[in-house]
């Protein structure tokens, strides 16, 4: 198979994995980040990584975001926001920090595909991609692709509708101007 077939593979698991998202789910995440002090992610291997590129998007519209670990991270508080990914909601890093983060009152957003998980109890919010997992859940939109790569790319594109509603909801006309003063590229 060549690359357009793959190509088309990859974008038709995409609508359904995002088709399957809840607007409400969605709209509730838009405004928790937009009433948050500051926004933390936690995730583990590349779903980190696509939660780092959310918070970098939020620090861009000058949304104060920290990933869990990173050398400057500052203390959570009850007026913070903590996005959690886990497609399969078991790993065991990011829901050992919703615990500490739950102790301090933060509100928790988890995105994952297992709305029955660990982390249920400790989420105040669960966004729902249903993609395959290791769990192999009934209602999981099955893919052809390697590894976790759906839940990884539903996630960042996800992110980034988030990321225009968020620019929408604050009304910010100019993301340009921020990206580049956020980035020191003027």
């Amino acid at each position: 198979m060549g690359y357009q077939e793959k190509k088309q593979i990859v974008l038709d698991e995409l609508e359904k994995s995002l088709g399957a998202v809840k607007e409400e789910e969605v709209e509730q995440f838009v405004d928790m980040i937009c009433d948050a002090q500051q926004v933390f992610v936690v995730g583990v291997g590349r779903v980190l990584l696509m939660l780092q590129a959310f918070a970098k998007r939020l620090n861009h519209l000058g949304i104060k975001a920290n990933y869990v670990g990173a050398i400057d991270e500052p203390a959570i508080t009850e007026h913070d926001v903590l996005v959690v990914g886990s497609g399969s909601g078991e790993s065991v890093v990011p829901l050992e920090i919703m615990k500490i983060a739950k102790k301090y009152n933060a509100k928790i957003v988890h995105i994952g595909s297992n709305e029955h998980s660990s982390m249920k109890e400790y989420e105040d919010l669960f966004v729902r991609i249903p993609c395959s997992t290791k769990l192999g859940l009934e209602d999981e939109v099955k893919s052809e692709q390697v590894m976790s790569s759906l839940f990884e790319q539903s996630l960042l594109l996800l992110e980034d509708s988030v990321v225009s509603m968020i620019v929408e909801k604050k009304q910010i006309e100019d993301v340009h101007a921020l990206w580049k003063m956020h980035a020191n590229l003027e």
